[in-house]
């Protein structure tokens, strides 16, 4: 151990030394360096460079190094979050990547296939001591001993997976195994489908995939991102710490809900509303609505002009209409070529009552008279609110909160369902149901971006402007100080002569600093350059949608598991979800092993999912603890206090429980439950965390105390039932449900 406490040392004093440099060249980097172009463009490069390097470095300080593998060639490579080189000529590597393909074998050797490894090394670590060290012999001949072999070689595994959980997810980059190694380091290119059960570590080789990828590819990811989707913010949080614990930072990590830039969906549907927002269809009705705005005139549209009164009916609107429609452009966009159409209608009929010639019927106004005419129909008000009645401005917010507020194109029983009204002068309240329409409405309509492109013009020639301003400044300057020197010296080239008012003002610009994340956060339209999406099963058709225009290249990795959909709305089939996007022109792969809940628990949780599903396999549980799960039974009016007592006798010394329960019940056994306020975004690093069902995917505790599983979808109950890593206990009124019928 004397040995790996060296290289620990010399490995951090190496570190710290880098870090210092680091700061050191940040920070002059941001000192000035002249306003060229280039100087800048090289400042910002640097800043960028420097700075992601300092927080990968920050990140996962203290935990650097946690392997060791030594080759039959004698050679010996230690493994580690981040790869570290020394400042020689050759860049010798100091600490490699793990996701480099040198450590590989760290992941897959075996004693069968030891891809020339002699030995592989766990190294445990707590700051920068090492506390423990496990050795895998690989190769059988070599007879050489260091006192720390692991019969076994799963010590490390088991010990993580038996450690006490905090609240946060953490990575599994020591502990990697081969079927998830594979999966990790899966192509780029496509859609990945990995299914696997409860406890298989599907998230977490999602987020090692994101972080190998970033690795692999990361001059396009750095500059398209990744986008990491979750079912819910609590979740986003619980797994919030494993990319940077990994060196990765410049990830976005949102749940569909905060995916129109704008809007933060805090409000909820009932399950009948999300399904019937959530459904493939609401496509073609949001574009009938559309269609439904650009109207006819009910009968006829009067517009004075100039002591005329100029009619627009059906006929003559109809006409324009379809000539608009014929473009193909989006509803907003299109209004340009409306207002153009009607515009010269109108001139044409002013232009008609004016006069015509008696012999040939033609006009006797020539085309400057006509552009005139056309100059003061556009200047007139009742032109444009007749426009705005037949083909209005619409935003997405204000399109959606209509069709909300009177649902068209529906059933009566669905209209019923998702319409909902929102009082004038404030804005709707949101739900995560409604981001896809919104996302959807934002599509039918496009922008008409005429206003803004006429400000940036108008700016552009203010910058211009300025900038000759400071050129002719600087001639007339020029100029006075050369009147009395000789012809020789004012010929040196001065400001003017070298660059124009134009380019100068392009050079001050100024530059967006923001990383891909950050600013594809703001940007609806952004593309990402891989898409990963967890609970996938439980997104909507309309969800899928959204995120589909977020992926042109179909640069995807799905995690999932069917069996658990909960959301009325979700698809669940892989195939239904994939079909109308890339048909069948996708990898899925499955997860078998399960690492979280031990035998006893998923004993009863597979007994459940076979009351609906008699032919369900479960994962195989790598581990059993002993512990049998246990069932109490109480009366109505003492469950919070029962559901009390079972927290307090069953609370882990160190670790995290969960009391699961329906979300009716919460107000009461919060108040039974310390530190638990109902209604709020759970803590999930709290010692007790009280959670809906469909709150808990995804999450683990080491305790988990699910109260009336009766109630529950069968699963919820699944769900729920599976969250535990150590010991599980019921708690019910007399109705236990499926979780009897197990027992």
């Amino acid at each position: 151990m004397r040995v790996e406490q060296e290289f620990i040392d010399a490995l951090y004093t190496r570190v710290d030394r880098l870090r210092g440099g680091v700061e050191q060249s940040v920070a002059g980097a941001l000192e000035p360096v002249g306003n060229g172009l280039q100087a800048r463009l090289e400042r910002d490069i640097l800043v960028a460079e420097r700075s992601g390097l300092l927080a990968a470095l920050n990140a996962v300080d203290g935990s650097l190094c946690f392997g060791r593998i030594d080759l039959t060639s004698g050679t010996s490579h230690h493994i580690g979050r981040i790869g570290i080189r020394e400042d020689d000529e050759n860049r010798t590597p100091v600490l490699i990547d793990w996701r480099a393909p040198v450590a590989r074998p760290f992941y897959l050797a075996t004693g069968h296939t030891p891809m020339g490894l002699r030995r592989r090394r766990h190294l445990t670590t707590e700051g920068r001591t090492v506390t423990a060290l496990h050795d895998e012999i690989l190769d059988l001949g070599d007879t050489t001993r260091t006192g720390y072999e692991d019969p076994t070689g799963d010590a490390v595994l088991l010990s993580a997976l038996n450690a006490a959980r905090t609240g946060r997810m953490a990575d599994i980059v020591r502990t990697i195994q081969a079927e998830q190694d594979r999966i990790i380091r899966a192509p780029h290119r496509g859609v990945l489908v990995v299914e696997g059960g409860p406890g298989t570590g599907k998230t977490a080789v999602a987020l090692h995939r994101a972080a190998y990828l970033l690795y692999e590819h990361r001059e396009l990811l750095a500059r398209r991102a990744v986008l990491i989707v979750g079912p819910n913010p609590a979740f986003l949080g619980y797994i919030g710490e494993v990319l940077p614990s990994l060196g990765e930072t410049g990830v976005l990590l949102s749940t569909v809900g905060e995916l129109y830039p704008g809007v933060h969906a805090t409000g909820t549907d009932s399950p009948c509303a999300a399904e019937v927002k959530g459904r493939a269809d609401m496509a073609d009705v949001l574009a009938s609505v559309v269609a439904d705005r650009q109207a006819l005139p009910d009968p006829v549209i009067a517009i004075e002009h100039d002591r005329n009164v100029l009619i627009l009916d059906a006929g003559l609107v109809r006409v324009a209409r379809d000539r608009t429609r014929a473009t193909g452009l989006r509803h907003n966009v299109a209004r340009e070529y409306f207002e153009g159409h009607i515009l010269n209608t109108l001139t044409d009929m002013l232009a008609e009552r004016i006069g015509t010639d008696p012999y040939d019927g033609s006009l006797l106004l020539d085309p400057s008279d006509l552009t005139q005419i056309r100059e003061e129909l556009d200047a007139n008000p009742e032109v444009h609110a007749a426009i705005e009645q037949l083909w209005p401005r619409l935003t997405p917010q204000r399109l959606v909160a209509d069709f909300l507020a009177a649902p068209t194109h529906l059933s009566d029983e669905d209209a019923a369902a998702i319409r909902r009204t929102t009082r004038p002068g404030t804005a709707p309240d949101w739900t995560p149901a409604d981001v896809p329409l919104l996302d959807e409405a934002a599509e039918l309509l496009g922008e008409d971006d005429r206003t803004a492109r006429a400000a940036a013009e108008a700016e552009r020639r203010r910058q211009i402007a300025y900038a000759q301003g400071v050129l002719d400044v600087s001639y007339a300057s020029r100029t006075y100080e050369f009147d009395d020197k000789d012809e020789e010296d004012s010929e040196i080239l001065a400001a003017h002569d070298i660059i124009d008012a134009e380019r100068m003002a392009e050079r001050h610009e100024e530059t967006d600093h923001r990383g891909a994340a950050e600013r594809a956060a703001a940007d609806r339209t952004w593309a990402f350059g891989h898409i990963i999406v967890d609970e996938a099963q439980e997104l909507s058709a309309m969800a899928w949608r959204l995120l589909m225009r977020r992926s042109p290249t179909r640069s995807m990795t799905l995690v999932g598991d069917p069996a658990q959909t909960a959301d009325e709305a979700g698809v669940g089939s892989w195939e239904r979800i994939l079909a109308p996007y890339v048909g069948d022109r996708y990898e899925h792969t499955r997860l078998d092993v399960n690492y979280r809940t031990p035998s006893e628990i998923m004993d009863i949780a597979a007994a459940v999912l076979r009351t609906d599903h008699p032919g369900f396999e479960p994962p195989r549980s790598v581990r059993s603890t002993g512990a049998r799960p246990w069932v109490r039974e109480t009366s109505p009016d003492k469950l919070a206090a029962t559901v009390a007592d079972a927290v307090h006798a069953h609370q882990p010394t160190e670790g995290r429980l969960a009391v699961i329960a329906p979300s009716a019940l919460h107000e009461e056994l919060a108040t039974e439950l310390p530190g638990i306020t109902a209604g709020t975004e759970p803590d999930l690093t709290h010692p007790v965390v009280l959670l809906a069902p469909r709150e808990s995917k995804g999450l683990e505790f080491d305790t988990v105390i699910v109260v009336e599983p009766g109630e529950y979808r069968t699963s919820d109950l699944y769900v729920a039932l599976t969250r535990a890593t150590q010991s599980l206990g019921v708690v019910h009124t007399g109705n236990a449900g499926r979780v009897r019928l197990s027992l």
